[in-house]
């Protein structure tokens, strides 16, 4: 695998491809596992990675960004990573604020985004293989790429890496702005009825309307417009 400009490290065993970077703080660097034995989500949560049932790595890079621009990040490797799956006949691939990959609501992967100032890494980790064993544990749906396209593990991580850095180098250019109508296009629950729990523990019901131009999430609720910055969607219905 050839990545211009990138250092690509693919190894067999690794505790979690983001903490290995940001020990490191050398941008530029890809780093693949075949398994993380202490893979992490957002909010401390633990991802699941097993030899063979998925693909999980990690790209550093230097962003040239105002600080308060970098939460935006997490929408930006939604975008590539979503796009590079349509390409590669994933028609069904779709977005979920602020992290999440899924298909038809279930969770197709995941993604994780640390900063030290201007350093960042970016993690991603893609279901390949159904585990039932692993939905009975979660008590939720997982979708895995196998259900919809033929899965080449490294072909699959430099297709989406090679996404990624396209869209961070737009992102480095204009900001979120040009990606932000095609996060837009790929979300799930566009025009849906969330309710969505605030990092205070709150819980906020309202109309999904789109992105807030920080890549804040936009819901129209009783009291009027409000743009939720931290929080995780609990549930979606029809509006």
């Amino acid at each position: 695998m050839e990545l211009p400009g990138i250092e690509v490290r693919m190894v067999e065993r690794c505790g979690s491809t983001n903490a290995v970077l940001l020990a490191e703080g050398k941008p530029d660097v890809l780093l693949a596992a075949q398994v993380q034995t202490a893979g992490r989500g957002r909010r401390g949560r633990r991802w699941y990675s097993a030899r063979g049932a998925g693909v999980t790595f990690s790209l550093s890079a230097v962003i040239r960004r105002p600080a308060r621009e970098l939460a935006g990040l997490s929408l930006v490797a939604g975008v590539a990573a979503a796009r590079a799956l349509r390409a590669l006949g994933g028609a069904q691939a779709a977005l979920k604020w602020p992290n999440d990959l899924v298909v038809d609501g279930a969770k197709l992967g995941g993604i994780l985004v640390e900063t030290r100032g201007s350093f960042a890494v970016i993690g991603l980790g893609i279901n390949c293989r159904r585990d039932a064993a692993l939905e009975t544990r979660l008590r939720r749906p997982i979708a895995a790429l196998e259900q919809f396209i033929p899965v080449h593990r490294n072909r699959l991580i430099e297709r989406i890496a090679r996404s990624l850095l396209e869209a961070l180098a737009t992102f480095q250019a204009h900001g979120l702005g040009p990606l932000a109508g095609e996060w837009e296009r790929m979300d799930a629950h566009a025009g849906k009825r969330l309710r969505v729990r605030l990092a205070d523990g709150r819980v906020l019901t309202g109309l999904a309307r789109g992105l807030d131009g920080d890549g804040g999430l936009r819901l129209q609720t009783r009291s009027g417009m409000r743009a939720v910055r931290s929080g995780r969607v609990l549930s979606a219905r029809p509006a």
